[in-house]
């Protein structure tokens, strides 16, 4: 088709860019109209997919990085005809499937949630990382498709996007390419204000191809994803040096544009410049005939490999096992699991390190690994049997995340976003604060990821205050939908380790120690997992029968509960683990009153950390024993005397509180 038609037709969704955010009178429609003309060619010329099926597994992913140019991808998806003309003229409003920044569990075709900036393009190399691990195991006839990401000047600002875009280079992901829309104008004007890197020199140095094009001139785009394509052993970056606004009456390289609709006025003149119908969300008839002119071979591709896939099922048993085993939860059946001796000593730490090794033979989808704290995060073993990931070993499991938690924590949600693989990333409790907002949106896509957090308290010792969690498990607590175990021993982090892995639709925070803590005796394995499974349960009834004081902890304290129950009245006192608050909270209140019968008004809560949280269960007149205050540098065992955290101390403060 003639370029001035191609124009056209880039053209009118800049027009469908223009009304549906003057309509919402919110949106930012600049950027989308300078990042149009290369999305436009990538989706018409490029990009794989299944018109009929916008899950089809070998498709290529589409990432939109500047989630804030949403209505760009909203237009592209409504003509490839995962969205209608609704859709378009209910942008940013209640329960719509065109939200302001996209979201892929609620609008066909987005492949991930993005907005916060830097995220979408770390997330992309995650999914690009799953699909090299998948063709290097299964091979091209089954997984064979590209990644594209489209960023923006604040997504390259971004740490976590140098941070990720450092790995990607390292690790070789040849079908990664990252279209970077240099429009040099940001929200609070020019970039030059704030920006001054080369960028081509900055990311030829992290081992990356670098092109750089006018984002305007259509041959040099089809040129740039020629070269991309072809490169097999690097990411590509096209830089594509663009205006703001591009099209636009009066408004073209103006800042203005960046986060604000245009006027009525604006848009009018704006589209007789374009030669577009001033109707509203007009869509001709013969422009979504012309974008959909590849469809019939779209099809004809996807069904080529849907009947590829049912024939290797048919011909090879053990590869149709494992395609379906990829491709849901966990099923508890599946995993033999290690057995700790109750009476000895086993960090909880260890003990998922135990349990990671046992997934080795087992679990072989699983890949993930530590952020540069392999020992402690106890994944160097599992690294020297999984072999690291890379572009010279696809196959390799372990990924070498280096001192990089943020990008860490968006990989694994890429890697998740992609299907097919169990990701998982380690590091230290009090580093969550640097992934933070990586979790929050594992949490927010619904994402069944696992993130590993060791070294979970003061128990941390020498290392001071700026390694020793205080707040931090509670604050993960406050993420909606992420569900944080804290087991009190071997047992209970088995029981843990189990019960994230057969999650569908939410991540799971595992905190484990540093210190050695007892395996408490085990009650028989069934009844152990059904009460992790609800959150919280009974490990020790009193003796004498119905209790009238209630004792409950987690992790590490849970011990200390037992010792200190023992000292207090070992006959009035119940003791229950609380691992995960979250599954307790869905409990029918019947096992809530159960578990912490309302009768019983006597209760002590004991948690290395944040005390706030606590009294919900205690009770307002309860005690919480707990750490409001920032650690000190000094051997465990002395911080465990100062803190009070010995049965003594507890017991103490518990005949001192209710003496009254």
């Amino acid at each position: 088709m003639p370029s001035e038609h191609d124009q056209h037709n880039i053209n009118v969704i800049k027009g469908l860019i223009m009304d549906a955010t003057r309509r919402a009178n919110s949106g930012h429609p600049g950027g989308a109209m300078s990042s149009a003309d290369f999305a436009y060619i990538l989706f018409k010329e490029y990009l794989k997919f299944d018109p009929q099926d916008p899950d089809w597994p070998d498709r290529d992913r589409f990432v939109l990085s500047a989630g804030h140019e949403s209505m760009l991808l909203y237009s592209l998806l409504r003509l490839v005809g995962y969205l209608n003309d609704d859709d378009l003229q209910s942008f940013r409003q209640y329960k719509s499937r065109t939200p302001g920044h996209p979201e892929h569990d609620l609008t066909p075709g987005v492949e991930a949630t993005t907005g916060p900036l830097g995220q979408g393009f770390a997330m992309a190399g995650g999914l690009a990382t799953a699909e090299q691990f998948l063709r290097g195991t299964w091979g091209e006839e089954i997984t064979d498709h590209y990644t594209y990401v489209l960023a923006s000047d604040g997504d390259i600002q971004e740490p976590v996007c140098l941070g990720s875009a450092a790995l990607f280079g390292q690790w070789g992901l040849g079908r990664l390419i990252v279209y970077y829309d240099s429009n040099a104008i940001q929200l609070a004007g020019p970039t030059a204000r704030c920006d001054c890197a080369d960028k081509r020199r900055l990311f030829e140095s992290l081992c990356w191809q670098v092109i750089e094009i006018d984002g305007h001139d259509h041959e040099q785009i089809r040129t740039a994803l020629d070269q991309a394509r072809a490169e097999t052993t690097r990411p590509t970056l096209i830089i594509g040096h663009t205006t703001i606004a591009k099209g636009s009456a009066s408004l073209e390289g103006s800042a203005d544009t960046h986060g604000a609709p245009f006027s009525e006025e604006e848009i009018a003149q704006t589209k007789v410049k374009l030669g577009l119908s001033s109707e509203l969300f007009a869509i001709p008839q013969e422009t979504e005939d012309a974008f959909r002119d590849r469809f019939p071979l779209l099809r004809q591709t996807a069904d080529d490999w849907r009947l590829r896939l049912q024939q290797r099922q048919q011909n090879d048993p053990a590869f149709a096992q494992a395609w379906e085993r990829q491709h849901r939860p966990v099923l508890p059946a599946e995993i033999t699991w290690p057995e700790f001796e109750t009476g000895s000593k086993v960090a909880t730490r260890k003990a998922f390190g135990k349990c990671l090794e046992s997934l080795i033979e087992q679990l072989p989808h699983l890949v993930g690994g530590s952020a540069d704290l392999d020992p402690s995060n106890q994944t160097a073993t599992w690294r020297e049997k999984v072999g690291i990931f890379g572009n010279q070993n696809p196959a390799g499991r372990n990924l070498c995340f280096g001192v990089r938690e943020f990008p860490m924590g968006a990989v694994v949600n890429g890697l998740a976003l992609h299907g097919g693989v169990v990701p998982f990333g380690a590091t230290f409790l009090v580093f969550s604060d640097y992934e933070r907002n990586a979790l929050r949106m594992s949490a927010l896509q619904k994402l069944p990821a696992l993130h590993i957090f060791t070294h979970d308290s003061f128990h941390v010792g020498e290392d001071g205050p700026t390694h020793q969690p205080v707040e931090h498990v509670s604050s993960l607590r406050l993420i909606p939908n992420l569900l944080v175990f804290r087991p009190a021993d071997a047992n209970e982090s088995r029981a843990c380790m189990e019960l994230a892995l057969q999650q569908k639709d939410r991540p799971s925070a595992l905190l484990f120690t540093r210190q050695g803590v007892p395996v408490l005796p085990a009650a028989q394995t069934p009844e152990l997992q059904e009460g992790v499974g609800r959150g919280a349960y009974i490990v020790q009834e009193a003796q004498d029968g119905a209790p009238d004081m209630i004792f409950m902890a987690t992790g590490s304290e849970v011990h200390l509960a037992l010792e200190a129950a023992q000292q207090v009245d070992p006959g009035r006192i119940r003791v229950v683990s609380m691992p995960c608050l979250e599954l307790f909270e869905e409990q029918p209140l019947e096992y809530q009153e159960q578990i912490l019968p309302a009768s019983v008004t006597r209760r002590v809560a004991i948690e290395a950390g944040r005390t706030d949280m606590w009294y919900k269960y205690t009770g307002r007149y309860g005690l919480v024993i707990g750490l409001d205050h920032f650690g000190d540098s000094a051997p465990a065992g002395d911080l465990v005397e100062a803190y009070g955290f010995t049965p003594e101390a507890v017991a103490k403060s518990v005949r001192r509180h209710f003496a009254s």
